[in-house]
């Protein structure tokens, strides 16, 4: 059974993962990353309307990426980094887990050979 807090973690992490799937998406908090932007300087690399971007940053919004104040008519984003960290998080444990694979397969693969006199095993002499 799931607890709700760890429901509530799963729903997140999916929720960066899906922002973090689209390009554009990526683009967007690249920029965010040197400073706060209107959606309109956001939307202005891609040549896309303001609804459209103002699509993307929704999806950054429901992850907890980034946080939007409306000053006047101007929508401004700021990026809200935190909720990488469980992504990161996550990332890890399988980074730990090809890390220790490859390193067995390096094991393996140089270990030297048996069988003495430096023949291979299963050569056949004659």
């Amino acid at each position: 059974m799931v607890t709700p807090m760890v429901q509530q973690r799963s729903e997140q992490l999916d929720a960066v993962f899906h922002a973090l799937s689209d390009p554009t998406r990526r683009e967007m908090l690249r920029s965010l990353s040197s400073g706060s932007r209107s959606i309109g300087e956001l939307a202005a690399p891609f040549s896309m309307s303001f609804a459209g971007a103002s699509k993307h940053v929704k999806a950054l919004e429901r992850a907890g990426l980034v946080r939007r104040t409306v000053e006047g008519r101007t929508h401004r984003c700021s990026l809200a980094p935190e909720p990488l960290a469980s992504a990161l998080e996550w990332l890890r444990f399988y980074e730990r887990f090809w890390n220790d694979r490859l390193d067995a397969l390096e094991r393996e693969l140089l270990k030297p050979e048996r069988g003495g006199s430096g023949s291979r095993k299963g050569t056949r002499h004659e």
